[in-house]
């Protein structure tokens, strides 16, 4: 079975410390639910149409997995907290083996 990546690109920060204080519930929630962060922050170097902003990328086991951790309960709690705080975009992504 194939691994799956989500992305998150954030295209804005409205309120730091409302997007501190979803950080917080979100990463032992991920974490909790077996996702592995690959890569978080700036992105380091971008090319074509590629904007300078955080990028997360999390890893886990199965794309069943990856959409029942955002769709679970620790999670949709951090997104309420999250409100409108932030701008971003998410994908999940199956990987190619």
């Amino acid at each position: 079975m194939p691994k799956a990546y989500w992305v998150s690109t954030y295209l804005e920060i409205h309120d730091p410390d409302k997007f501190a204080d979803y950080l917080a519930l979100a990463g032992p929630a991920i974490v909790s639910s077996g996702g592995k962060f690959i890569a978080r922050g700036p992105a380091a170097k971008v090319y074509e149409a590629g904007v300078l902003q955080r990028t997360t990328i999390i890893e886990f086991s199965s794309l069943e997995s990856a959409i029942a951790t955002h769709d679970g309960s620790d999670y949709q709690a951090a997104l309420k907290v999250l409100g409108g705080a932030v701008t971003r975009e998410i994908r999940i992504v199956e990987g190619t083996e």
